[in-house]
C-alpha cells in the first residue's frame, strides 16, 4: 500500500510503498477512505515533539472494515468506522471511572516505537500513536475505532476523529457550558470552530469568536458566534473585558501558544474557567495572575475533550444529519494523497480550517 513517510523532523513527508501486517486476535484492518490533517501532525513533521523515525503520520480518519482478527466481534468487514487515538482498554482505573480518554495502558496504547504493524524496505516502519492514518490502509485495535450509520458520509464522518471531537468535548465534557453561559472561543481553525459550534448547542448565550483572518471568523458566525475579535487588532483580553463588560464563564483556547494560554485566563469574569485545548511548545510555561485566582477564576487541560468517542460521535452523527453540526463548512480543502505536503503548508501559513485527504 502507498502511505504519506517522515523521515526527518523538518522534511517534506515521502509517498513510499510500505507493508502491512495481518489482523492479530483483538485487531481490524481498515481501507482509509478520508483523512484530515491536523497540527498535532504539523508539530512531529516540525521537530516540536520526539518520535522514533520513520513514522507513518495520521490520526483522524474513516474508513471501510476490511478484515478482522479471530476475536474481535464489534465490527465485520464492509462497516464504515471513524478511527479515534483515544484507544481504550476498558478495565484500567480510568476506563471504569468513566474517562476513557486518559487511557494508557500498554496492551491497547502502545509506547512509541514498539508497533510492529508497518514495514518499509524490510525495516520497522513507526506507527503514529496506534493509528497512522497517512496510508491507504489503517491495522488498530478494535477499541480504536467506532461503528458511524451508513447513510453518514465519510469525508464529514473523518472531522469527528479528532478536530470535532476535540473541540465539541471541550465544551461539554471539560467546560461543562451551560444555557446562556457566555463563551471564548481563541483561534478558529478545525478545533476552534467544532468549539463554537458545540458552544451553540449547548445553549452558551453569547459566543465570541477571536482569530486574525477574517474569513474564519465569518465562518464562526456561520456556526453560532455571536461576535467577533480581530485579535491582530491589540490584546484579545483586552478587548474581551471591554465587550463584555467584565468577563467570559468560559474561554476556550484552541492554538497552544503562551500568550494565548495566558489571555484565556485574563479574560475571565469571576468564577470564569479557562480550558485550554491546544497543544503549546515542549517545556511552555505559563504566567497567571495569582490575585485573579482569588475571585475563583480556573484554568484546566483538556485532552481531546475528555472523550467518550464511541457515544460521542454517534451522538455527533446525528447532529450533524440533523443539520446541527456543520461539518461541511470545516472542510477548505480536498487533496490527494501525493498532495499532503502543500496542506501542510497551508497549515503553516493559517490559511486553511480542515483538509482532508481522499484516497
Amino acid at each position: 500500500m502507498k502511505a504519506a513517510v517522515l523521515h526527518q523532523p523538518g522534511q517534506p513527508l515521502t509517498i513510499e510503498e510500505v507493508e502491512i501486517a495481518r489482523p492479530a486476535a483483538r485487531e481490524v484492518l481498515v481501507r482509509t477512505a478520508v483523512t484530515g490533517l491536523c497540527h498535532s501532525d504539523l508539530h512531529f513533521i516540525d521537530g516540536a515533539f520526539p518520535h522514533p523515525l520513520p513514522l507513518v503520520l495520521g490520526h483522524e480518519a474513516a474508513g471501510i472494515v476490511e478484515a478482522v482478527g479471530s476475536d474481535v466481534t464489534y465490527v465485520r468487514p464492509g462497516d464504515p468506522v471513524v478511527l479515534c487515538l483515544s484507544v481504550f482498554c476498558g478495565h484500567c482505573r480510568h476506563c471504569l471511572t468513566g474517562h476513557p480518554a486518559m487511557c494508557d495502558t500498554p496492551e491497547v496504547n502502545l509506547p512509541p516505537g514498539t508497533s510492529r504493524r508497518l514495514s518499509w524496505q524490510g525495516e520497522v516502519l513507526h506507527q503514529f500513536y496506534n493509528t497512522s492514518t497517512f496510508a491507504e490502509q489503517v491495522l488498530v485495535h478494535e477499541h480504536a475505532l467506532v461503528k458511524v450509520r451508513p447513510d453518514m458520509p465519510l469525508d464529514r464522518a473523518a472531522l469527528l476523529g479528532c478536530a470535532v471531537l476535540t473541540g465539541t468535548g471541550a465544551v461539554f465534557h471539560r467546560a461543562g457550558v451551560r444555557p446562556g453561559e457566555t463563551v471564548a472561543v481563541i483561534g478558529c481553525g478545525g478545533v476552534g470552530l467544532a468549539a463554537v459550534n458545540g458552544a451553540a448547542l449547548a445553549g452558551a448565550g453569547r459566543i465570541i469568536a477571536i482569530d486574525t483572518q477574517a474569513s474564519k471568523l465569518t465562518l464562526a458566525k456561520t456556526l453560532g458566534a455571536t461576535d467577533v475579535i480581530d485579535a491582530s487588532a491589540g490584546d484579545i483580553a483586552e478587548q474581551v473585558l471591554e465587550l463584555t463588560h467584565g468577563g467570559v464563564d468560559h474561554a476556550i483556547e484552541c492554538i497552544g501558544l503562551k500568550r494565548t494560554a495566558e489571555a484565556a485566563f485574563a479574560m475571565l469574569a469571576p468564577r470564569g474557567m479557562a480550558t485550554i485545548v491546544g497543544i503549546p511548545p515542549w517545556g511552555t510555561k505559563l504566567e497567571l495572575d495569582a490575585i485573579a485566582m482569588l475571585a475563583d477564576r480556573r484554568i484546566q487541560g483538556s485532552r481531546m475533550g475528555s472523550n467518550r468517542f464511541r457515544l460521542d460521535i454517534p451522538q455527533l452523527v446525528d447532529f450533524y444529519l440533523q443539520g446541527r453540526l456543520h461539518l461541511d463548512h470545516m472542510i477548505s480543502d480536498r487533496l490527494t494523497l501525493p498532495e499532503i505536503n502543500t496542506g501542510f503548508a497551508r497549515m503553516r501559513a493559517g490559511t486553511a480550517v480542515r483538509q482532508i485527504v481522499l484516497f
